[in-house]
């Protein structure tokens, strides 16, 4: 199969890291990948680092013919068979040059859960031969929220590296970061956006002090928050006790040592987050926020503990009560690890993705 995936985004999250898994999976197994994304964006980089051939496109805006008549050319030269589109502006321009270039199929890759409105001004949604979803929820939402056929929408989850599965964890790696193998450290890894409420995971380690004062948050990922961020930081008198590593290209590092595992994200846009199934994969206890396609996942009182979008308290009292019974977490987030093997590892998805497409091309047959 020869397949072409288009990313308006600049940034480098879980959205982008799908992406480049999804195009180094295919290439493994025989198939012609490739990516057309803006030239700044750092998916640019890290797909030419893993050879995966890439093309600039301007993306400016969602009727943008000169990237569209870009891809029309991209998807004629190369023989593309399948268009995979993952944001809104490439989504237009991709769409449309797939169509235009009589693409034998076009499906659109959903990674937020923000809902879709399907109407005549937004036709682009009824183009796609196939939306993949990365959660059910997310799958359920678009359905009875958004009107989409259910024969149009299958959710297909990010699948983890099989890195993650065989982490050994380490506490002397907390030595790297200053700290002694003995201090409970928190873990938050994600991109420093607004939506995934850090502000909630912040204002609940203020708690958690007051009880264990030892404890430190580590901070990973870099973003558009991270002013805001650090103010917050600052005005809760955190600053001795939350380090901040920057964008870190491999979390294992950080999931060999981590204690805990937290993030709070907002209902507005989280789809299943990856840092989430590499907790679990690397056998890390987590709380997290019943948002998204989270719960599918992250079972409460199962695979680990769930808390209400912004109640930054049971966040607080669910990081204590794990680290006070330490053992009890370590069993739940095994739990956790046997659904992320069976359900959610980089060949389940692999495989699923590469089933359906096969079976829609041999629908255009």
């Amino acid at each position: 199969m020869r397949i072409l995936h288009t990313e308006w985004s600049e940034g480098y999250g879980g959205q982008e890291r799908r992406i480049l898994l999804e195009c180094k999976g295919f290439k493994a197994r025989g198939h012609y990948v490739a990516i057309a994304c803006r030239p700044q964006a750092r998916l640019y980089k890290w797909a030419k680092k893993e050879g995966i051939e890439v093309f600039e496109v301007p993306f400016h805006k969602a009727l943008d013919f000169k990237s569209i008549f870009k891809l029309i050319k991209i998807i004629r030269e190369k023989n593309i068979e399948i268009v995979n589109t993952h944001s809104g502006i490439d989504s237009w321009c991709g769409g449309l040059a797939a169509k235009l270039a009589s693409v034998s199929v076009l499906v659109r890759t959903r990674h937020l859960s923000l809902p879709l409105k399907r109407n005549i001004f937004n036709f682009i949604h009824y183009m796609p031969d196939m939306i993949i979803t990365c959660g059910e929820n997310m799958r359920k939402n678009l359905i009875k929220n958004c009107g989409f056929p259910p024969d149009k929408l299958i959710s297909i989850p990010t699948g983890v590296e099989n890195k993650f599965f065989s982490i050994i964890r380490d506490k002397s790696l907390k030595n790297k970061y200053g700290l002694k193998e003995d201090t409970p450290v928190i873990v938050n890894i994600g991109i420093l956006r607004r939506e995934k409420g850090h502000e909630i995971t912040l204002r609940a380690f203020k708690l958690v002090l007051e009880k264990i004062p030892e404890a430190m948050l580590l901070i990973v990922g870099d973003g558009p928050s991270k002013p805001r961020i650090l103010k917050e930081v600052e005005n809760l008198n955190l600053n001795n006790k939350v380090i901040f590593t920057g964008f870190i290209d491999d979390p294992s590092e950080v999931l060999a040592f981590a204690d805990i595992f937290v993030m709070s994200p907002w209902p507005i846009s989280e789809g299943l987050p990856q840092s989430l199934l590499q907790a679990f994969a690397a056998g890390v206890p987590a709380v997290a926020t019943c948002v998204g396609s989270i719960p599918e996942v992250l079972i409460d009182n199962k695979t680990g503990l769930l808390i209400k979008p912004g109640d930054y308290r049971a966040m607080a009292d669910s990081i204590i009560k794990m680290l006070y019974n330490y053992k009890w977490a370590l069993e739940l987030a095994l739990q956790g690890k046997k659904i992320v093997e069976e359900k959610y590892s980089e060949k389940v998805m692999i495989s699923k993705l590469e089933n359906l497409y096969k079976e829609l091309l041999k629908r255009k047959v």
